[in-house]
């Protein structure tokens, strides 16, 4: 998603309200956030080699501090992405992948835990004690069985390599258990913030690391028999998917794979020259992926609302409102936000209020910065109780819209520079399309799902890809998901992967 420039944005979320002070702030969509990887300052990381002991997830029973806080961790990454994605087919497909792999492990004696996480993210990662991690985004990406394995084997192999435990000295593990410890599981805010925003690196790796990762990954998913070359591939679908991300927009990048895994022309040619050695004769294992990944939930959860062109619609909620043209809608993990021409920016959650306090009294109450208390008001928006508001800070003016309705109150803040004379319009535009949907409407609302189909012969890229719905930039995003390239077409009888509600 196009995003303020940090400087933009600070302003309309801190300026504009002083969230601190608005208790009770409902958080309307799910968050998705990487934990990284323990590491500390003290430790070095360019010594690392393989280990012959690595942690697994049998060790954990055996005192091992790191082990078993990675443990203690998985319940707190299942409530930061989601949870786990159930479904049974997919999950049988990536056990027999995660299967292949551990028959050529270094030590058949280590263990693994991999789960399926609902977030539309695109992400994989490990923590110390053999537990590993793919977000249903990355399967959605993916397009056969082999890169699916060049992911997983590349993050068994920050296992194997012991890149999560960076045990050199007693000492060093016992810092850092205390660190993390103090920080993961103190209730503090500010280490609660810290720790989904992934200040802790719990599973984010030096580039040393990554490409040794790479390199082990590349060998076992070969010797296990797969196509060695799927590494590279995928890495260029994500070079391919971060240019998409990029026009279209997107949640924060942060949060996906190539915030941990770095990404460069220099690591995919490495990841060519490791594949030589295994030559071109590896399964793909293509038709069995795509069955698996059929009907794979797409994007965004109906707990989080749904983004369609520019209007974001909750069914659980009950409520929708609209974007002028040019604004481009983030559904994000703190608040709905849309970004458009002239720096204008809209910010939308819920917050509860007591339902005997005057909106206009909630304005008032001291969490906007820079209120212009004579402009504050009383109004009805589509038959809802609503006020509304103008406020000016550092540069920028803005315009605050609250309404209550379905026993919540909503907040509209549409913030635009002083010079702009924007403001009015926009926030007027968007106030204006506030609306509680019928059951009729609420009923039609159904997730995006990943759809396998066979092109006919006389179809072509451009009509199989308006056979999408819910999704922006069709054509740009087929070629995207299908690894298609601008010059590349489909052939009659070609497996494909569309994005529908069917």
């Amino acid at each position: 998603m196009l995003k303020l420039p940090r400087s933009q944005s600070g302003r309309l979320l801190s300026l504009a309200v002083r969230f601190a002070g608005a208790a009770g702030l409902t958080v309307l969509v799910g968050g998705c956030q990487a934990l990284s990887n323990l590491s500390s300052g003290d430790i070095k990381e360019s010594a690392f080699r393989p280990s012959d002991n690595p942690v697994t997830v049998d060790s954990v029973s055996r005192n091992n501090r790191l082990a078993e806080l990675a443990k203690s961790q998985h319940p707190r990454i299942l409530a930061t992405y989601g949870g786990e994605y159930s479904d049974p087919k997919l999950e049988r497909m990536v056990a027999k992948v995660v299967g292949n792999l551990t028959t050529v492990s270094g030590n058949p004696g280590q263990a693994y835990r991999i789960t399926i996480l609902n977030s539309p993210n695109v992400n994989a990662f490990a923590l110390p004690g053999g537990y590993l991690y793919v977000t249903r985004g990355l399967l959605a990406l993916a397009n056969d069985s082999a890169e699916l394995a060049a992911v997983i084997a590349h993050e068994m192999g920050h296992v194997t390599a012991n890149h999560g435990v960076q045990r050199q000295q007693k000492e060093a593990e016992e810092v850092l258990a205390t660190k993390v410890v103090k920080d993961v599981l103190g209730g503090n805010p500010t280490a609660n913030v810290a720790l989904i925003r992934g200040k802790l690196r719990l599973a984010q790796f030096s580039r040393n690391q990554e490409l040794e990762a790479d390199a082990i990954g590349i060998k076992a998913s070969g010797q296990a028999g797969f196509d060695a070359t799927a590494a590279s591939r995928f890495l260029q679908s994500m070079a391919a998917y971060t240019d998409f991300r990029s026009i279209s927009g997107a949640t924060d990048a942060s949060l996906d794979f190539l915030a941990s895994h770095p990404n460069a022309p220099q690591r995919i040619e490495l990841a060519q020259r490791h594949s030589l050695q295994f030559g071109s004769g590896g399964t793909r294992d293509r038709d069995s992926y795509l069955a698996g990944i059929d009907g794979l939930l797409y994007g965004d959860t109906p707990e989080e609302g749904y983004v369609r062109g520019n209007t974001f619609l909750h069914p659980l909620l009950g409520v929708s409102f609209s974007v002028p043209n040019g604004f481009v809608i983030d559904n994000s993990a703190a608040a709905v936000t849309a970004t458009g021409p002239g720096d204008v920016a809209i910010r939308f959650d819920g917050v509860a209020v007591d339902k005997r306090t005057k909106l206009t009294d909630y304005i008032r109450s001291g969490w906007v910065a820079g209120l212009i208390d004579s402009t504050v008001e009383a109004k009805t928006i589509n038959g809802n109780e609503a006020a509304s508001a103008r406020a000016a800070a550092d540069g920028w003016q803005f315009d605050i819209t609250v309404v209550r309705a379905g026993g919540q109150v909503y907040r509209l803040l549409t913030a635009a520079p002083v010079a702009s004379t924007a403001l009015d319009g926009v926030a007027q535009a968007v106030g204006g399309s506030f609306q509680l949907l019928s059951a009729s409407q609420k009923a039609a609302l159904k997730p995006l799902r990943i759809r396998i189909v066979t092109v006919k012969p006389g179809q072509t890229t451009a009509s199989i890809a308006g056979m999408m719905v819910g999704v922006d930039r069709k054509i740009d995003l087929f070629r995207v998901l299908n690894a298609l390239p601008s010059s590349g077409t489909v052939s009659a009888g070609d497996k494909v992967k569309i994005v529908t509600d069917q």
